[in-house]
């Protein structure tokens, strides 16, 4: 028997959601819904029971993760990111089963991007279904605010026909599953993660800038658990609940989209979906949007625009403009 309440509260979150009331939703305390995934004293719990400090230095990274495995639902955390210089380091925020299913795994991330002093953070978004890891769906974003001077709340919904990712209640990201995607839509159980390593290899600007010891500890500062979804047996892989998409749930309302609207206009610096080096022709999801796509081909000609990429002093000085303006 489908389990009404359970679709109703999913639906009720949604709507609390878009209606901008996050903040109200059920925060759980760390020790009840997390555990510690490594790091030893690199992850400190706070006395009050409900934050957690995670942090990098020469020694280690440091993670967390959810006790119970869910099958949809909404997820969230509020964050404060390290300061001052944090070229190379990562903190991430995700949905994985990875550790379960190996070779077809699925993932939902937030990552966050270090920079060099004086520039700021960058967010990452990504999904994978089935072990589609050879196909990236990478989204890469300014902020409108300095993710650093306080806590700001990240939020993931996942359910059977869509996926949103959320910023102090701004949808910033919606992907929709279609019939063409198959597998490549998460949709067996996963646990929620966050982690903080070090990502010198490729997380500022392409791996030229590398983690810089000298300003360790960097640590990240986590509160706000929320976790509201469909709990799975992890013997079995049953949900100990029955998930069906209630037809109400469509997601973002017209100001939520209108908010979305804006802060891609705004803030989007990277969407595979526009990517003309990597994929000639755009993946069977995507949606151009044409105003969009025009935004990005004069951020970046080369890689949004297929423009050859001449080795000339001009280019080069125009190249070299647009990677610092990236970075801001």
């Amino acid at each position: 028997m489908v389990n009404f309440l359970l679709e109703f509260f999913i639906f009720c979150y949604v709507l609390v959601l878009v209606s901008g009331f996050a903040e109200k939703l059920e925060t759980l305390p760390f020790h009840e819904g997390y555990s510690q995934l490594f790091g030893h004293d690199n992850l400190m719990v706070l006395q009050d029971g409900k934050s957690v400090h995670i942090s990098l230095d020469k020694r280690t990274g440091a993670g967390f993760v959810s006790q119970d495995l869910y099958l949809h639902g909404l997820f969230s955390a509020s964050i404060k990111l390290p300061e001052d210089y944090t070229a190379g380091v990562v903190v991430a925020f995700y949905m994985s089963n990875g550790d379960m299913f190996e070779k077809n795994h699925d993932e939902i991330d937030f990552e966050f991007l270090g920079n060099i002093r004086a520039k700021n953070w960058r967010i990452q978004t990504n999904i994978y279904g089935n072990g589609s890891t050879n196909v990236g769906r990478e989204e890469r974003y300014g902020l409108w605010f300095d993710p650093t001077e306080d806590f700001h709340t990240y939020t993931i919904l996942w359910i059977d026909s869509h996926i949103i990712f959320y910023v102090d209640n701004v949808p910033i990201r919606e992907i929709k599953r279609t019939q063409a995607m198959g597998g490549d839509f998460p949709s067996k159980p996963m646990s929620l993660y966050a982690t903080i390593w070090d990502g010198s290899s490729w997380a500022t600007n392409g791996g030229k800038y590398k983690v810089n010891y000298k300003y360790a500890p960097y640590v990240a500062k986590f509160s706000d658990f929320v976790l509201h979804g469909c709990a799975v047996d992890p013997i079995e892989l049953s949900p100990k609940c029955d998930i069906v998409q209630n037809p109400a749930s469509t997601g973002i309302s017209p100001d939520q989209r209108r908010k979305m609207e804006s802060f891609r206009k705004k803030h989007l610096q990277y969407s595979y979906c526009y990517d003309r080096t990597r994929y000639t022709v755009p993946l069977y999801e995507c949606v151009i949007d044409p105003k969009e796509a025009n935004r990005l081909r004069r951020f970046d000609p080369v890689t949004f625009g297929g423009v050859p990429r001449y080795h000339n002093k001009r280019h080069h000085q125009r190249q070299s403009r647009r990677e610092d303006t990236s970075e801001k």
